[in-house]
C-alpha cells in the first residue's frame, strides 16, 4: 500500500502526525504547503516529503515516484490538477467537513446553521465535481442553539480525524465502500456567497430565528460578522446564546 498524503492545517496535521505513528511504511509521499512540523516529522521517517510550490512543479517531483495505491486530500485548500490525480492508480478520497451533499464547497459551517441541515464530516472520493465524488464514510454531528460559526468548525476539525482513523484500516485493504451523492439534495456554496449572505438589511421582514441562525452561523473569533449599515457607518453583530440552567 502506498499512499500519497496532501495535507495542510490541523487536521491535516493530525492525520500526518498519526500515519507516520501508526503506518509509516504505507506512506510514499507527503505534501505540505509550507516546510513545518508535519515536513520535519515525515523527513525524519524518511518518507518522501514536497512542499508545494506549483502543479507543474509538484507533478514533475511526484512522477520521478512509483505510482501510488491511493491519494489523500487531507484539509488540502488547493485545487488538484488532473496531472496530480492520475498518479494514483486507486483515485484521491478528500475529507469535507460537512454531511455530503449538504453544503459542498465553501464555509459549511455558516451554511449549515443557515439553512438548518444535518451537519457531520464526509470522506469521498474526488471527481471532477465540488465535493461531489462517492462517499467512503461519514459520521453526524449534533447541534443546537448554542454552537456558532466557530463551535461547529472545531467539532467538525474533531470529528474528521476520528472519522479518518476509523476509515484508515478499510482504505489500506481495499475494502472500501461507495455510496454516489443524490446531488439534486444538499446544496453546493462558493467562496464568494457568504458576504452577501452576512449582511443584514435593516428594513427586511426576519423571523427571529433565521435572524439568530444568521447571527450565529457568523460568530466566529477572529473573522468578519454579519453587519448591517446607517448613515454610512458599518456596524458587526454577533450573538452569544446560552441554555439557561433550570
Amino acid at each position: 500500500m502506498k499512499t500519497l498524503l496532501m495535507c495542510d492545517a490541523l487536521v491535516g496535521s493530525a492525520i500526518a502526525e498519526w500515519l507516520l505513528l501508526n503506518y509509516p511504511a504505507d506512506l510514499g509521499a507527503i505534501v505540505t504547503t509550507s516546510e513545518n512540523d508535519t515536513s520535519r516529522a515525515a523527513r525524519k521517517k524518511n518518507v518522501p516529503t514536497f512542499v508545494f510550490e506549483s502543479e507543474e512543479q509538484l507533478t514533475e517531483d511526484l512522477s520521478g515516484l512509483a505510482a501510488f495505491d491511493i491519494g489523500l486530500l487531507a484539509w488540502w485548500p488547493k485545487l488538484v490538477s488532473p496531472s496530480i490525480l492520475a498518479l494514483s492508480n486507486g483515485g484521491f478520497l478528500n475529507t469535507h467537513p460537512s454531511l455530503l451533499p449538504h453544503n459542498r464547497g465553501k464555509h459549511y459551517n455558516f451554511w449549515a446553521l443557515v439553512e438548518q441541515v444535518p451537519f457531520g464530516v464526509s470522506l469521498h472520493f474526488v471527481d471532477a465535481g465540488i465535493d461531489s465524488g462517492d462517499i467512503v464514510a461519514q459520521r453526524v454531528i449534533p447541534y443546537g442553539w448554542e454552537d456558532t460559526g466557530e463551535t461547529l468548525y472545531g467539532k467538525a476539525a474533531r470529528a474528521m480525524i476520528e472519522l479518518f482513523k476509523s476509515a484508515y484500516p478499510d482504505i489500506r485493504s481495499g475494502q472500501i465502500s461507495r455510496t454516489p451523492q443524490d446531488l439534486t439534495q444538499g446544496s453546493l456554496h462558493y467562496a464568494k456567497d457568504i458576504n452577501p449572505a452576512s449582511v443584514i438589511d435593516l428594513d427586511q421582514t426576519y423571523t427571529a430565528r433565521a435572524l439568530l441562525n444568521l447571527l450565529r452561523a457568523r460568530t466566529f473569533a477572529g473573522h468578519p460578522a454579519c453587519s448591517f449599515e446607517e448613515d454610512g457607518q458599518v456596524y458587526e453583530v454577533r450573538v452569544n446564546i446560552e441554555r439557561k440552567s433550570t
